[in-house]
């Protein structure tokens, strides 16, 4: 095969699609979920106040994270809305994240009317650094978000010390994370934080479509969220009233049978996809400036590289470029830029044209405000799309493909 790049007219690593979570190719999917669909169709019972699907959901999910409660809802922001709401911060209150994430993270801060504030990131995981979430905690903070980037663990330990330190509440977003193993004591993400986050998103390593899952082993917690989920109504008390605002983020009983099944697959699809990252982290050691994510404990919702633009002859967008023209799915950056400096913040874009909560912001949502983010998103951060479904065969096509591009960076 020619070494010319396919950039340059050279003849692409691959020509045919890898497996992918957009379609039936790179998703677990198959004849028990339609029947466990079926069967809820034929019942007549798709809402969860007259099914058993999602409180069964809800009981399977919590035994298997080892938890006290699941609550089930329409998405991870959701499931994120309602960890924010059971925390129940006062208007103005800060809540400590990242940059670098779905903004999914961030809305429901800001829809509770709480302020977001900023941490930087380990410029060797993109998660959050906890000297920089430290020197941000006031007497205004009331909670941080942790995100398990891309499934790699987030110093969540850490972190939980230092939240209770504070006397605050320690969400984890583990939307990329399941079965992720966390640093030093090796529980599974979203056990170390009093909540934690997942998605059940197309993308996700099980899906239903969309769905979400907040667990606690905190009982106030457990019962605040499951409120907010239905519009604060108690319906084990016989009432028909509402004990404070809350939204329907109610699962369908139809999501909640496919999650039931997806849930047992679960335990392959990250072992598929940790071995196949086993693979591609091998090559690597070959190739100088291109650095995996630190593999322990990792369940690689994607496959990120860390770039030094210096040694592998050029940024992550370059690299991008290249491995796409070869059929490699791969993105520079993740996103196009950090959450704080989207509209909604930069413009105060939130309720009408008050520019509510944000007036009362102690940072100025501008660039610079996190350095190590910004570089990640810049240039450093090289974001290849993985699966399960992917072979040994398609690993070496994608380190094909990296040899390719970094032999011709130094050429």
């Amino acid at each position: 095969m020619s070494d010319q790049l396919a950039l340059d007219g050279g003849t692409p690593i691959r020509s045919t699609p890898f497996p992918q979570v957009g379609d039936a190719s790179g998703r677990t999917l198959g004849e028990e979920e339609a029947q466990a669909a079926a069967a809820v169709v034929r019942s007549g019972r798709l809402n969860l106040t007259v099914g058993e699907q999602t409180r069964e959901l809800e009981r399977e999910f919590a035994d298997y994270y080892g938890v006290g409660h699941a609550v089930a809802s329409t998405s991870g922001t959701a499931a994120i809305h309602l960890a924010v709401a059971a925390v129940n911060p006062e208007p103005g209150a800060e809540i400590i994240t990242t940059g670098i994430s779905d903004a999914g993270t961030i809305m429901p801060i800001l829809a509770q009317n709480a302020i977001p504030v900023f941490a930087d990131v380990d410029a060797n995981t993109g998660n959050l650094d906890v000297e920089s979430v430290r020197a941000l905690i006031s007497d205004r903070t009331c909670a941080i978000i942790a995100v398990h980037l891309f499934g790699c663990p987030a110093p969540v330990t850490e972190l939980r010390e230092l939240a209770d330190a504070h006397g605050i509440t320690l969400i984890e977003d583990s939307a990329q994370a399941y079965l992720t193993r966390t640093d030093p004591d090796g529980a599974l993400a979203g056990t170390v934080g009093h909540i934690g986050c997942f998605s059940l998103q197309q993308s996700k390593h099980i899906t239903a479509g969309d769905g979400g899952l907040t667990i606690t082993d905190d009982d106030q917690l457990a019962r605040r969220a499951r409120l907010f989920a239905d519009k604060a109504w108690p319906r084990d008390t016989g009432e028909r009233t509402h004990l404070f605002l809350g939204l329907n983020y109610r699962m369908t009983e139809l999501q909640s049978a496919i999650a039931r099944i997806q849930l047992t697959r679960l335990a392959g699809v990250v072992q598929r996809r940790r071995e196949r990252a086993e693979e591609l982290t091998a090559v690597l050691s070959e190739l100088p400036g291109l650095e995996p994510a630190p593999s322990r404990g990792h369940s690689y919702w994607q496959f990120p590289v860390f770039v030094d633009e210096h040694t592998a002859g050029g940024d992550a967008f370059r690299y991008a470029e290249a491995l796409v023209a070869e059929g490699i799915p791969a993105t520079g950056g993740y996103i196009t830029r950090p959450l704080y400096l989207t509209p909604v913040l930069t413009e105060a874009q939130t309720y009408g044209t008050s520019g509510y909560p944000l007036a009362q912001a102690r940072q100025e949502y501008a660039p610079g405000l996190c350095p190590v983010t910004e570089s990640l998103i810049n240039g450093r951060l090289l974001v290849i799309a993985w699966n399960e479904q992917y072979t040994s065969g398609d690993v070496a096509d994608i380190a094909a493909g990296l040899r390719k591009v970094h032999a011709a960076s130094h050429g």
